[in-house]
C-alpha cells in the first residue's frame, strides 16, 4: 500500500536577493521563519506498518537544516542567489540521496505564501 507522509521543520535565516533591483525590499538583508514541509511517498513496510520513522527523517535532515539554520543563505555554497524556489531544489537535491522516498519540498516563507519542488 502506497502512503503519503508529511514533516515539517523550521529554520531562521537571513538573505538578500541581489539580482532583484536596489528598490526592490527583498535585494537588501532581511530575514525569515522559514516553515519546510517534507512529503515522503513510498510503500508500507508490511510488517513494521509505517514508510519510514519520523526520528530518522529528523537524523538525516539535522546535518543539513544546521546548514541553513541561523545563517545568512546567501554564504551557503549554492545559495548566492536563495530565492525560496532555488532554496526547495537545494534543500531536495541535498536531501535526495540520503531519502530517496522525498517526493516534495514545500517552503513557507511567511503565512500566506508556499513554494515546493518539484511542481
Amino acid at each position: 500500500m502506497k502512503i503519503e507522509l508529511k514533516q515539517q521543520f523550521q529554520i531562521e535565516s537571513a538573505r538578500f536577493l541581489p539580482r532583484l533591483p536596489a528598490t526592490h525590499p527583498c535585494h537588501h538583508m532581511h530575514g525569515h521563519s522559514f516553515k519546510i514541509t517534507l512529503t515522503l511517498t513510498g510503500e508500507v513496510h508490511p510488517e513494521l506498518g509505517w514508510l519510514i520513522d519520523y526520528n530518522d527523517v529528523l537524523k538525516i535532515m539535522k546535518p543539513l537544516l544546521a546548514e541553513l539554520d541561523h545563517k545568512v543563505l546567501n554564504d551557503v555554497p549554492g545559495l548566492q542567489n536563495p530565492t525560496t524556489e532555488n532554496l526547495c531544489i537545494w534543500i531536495y537535491e541535498k536531501s535526495h540521496a540520503m531519502l530517496p522516498v522525498i517526493s516534495r519540498v514545500s517552503i513557507s516563507e511567511t503565512s500566506t505564501t508556499d513554494c515546493s519542488y518539484p511542481a
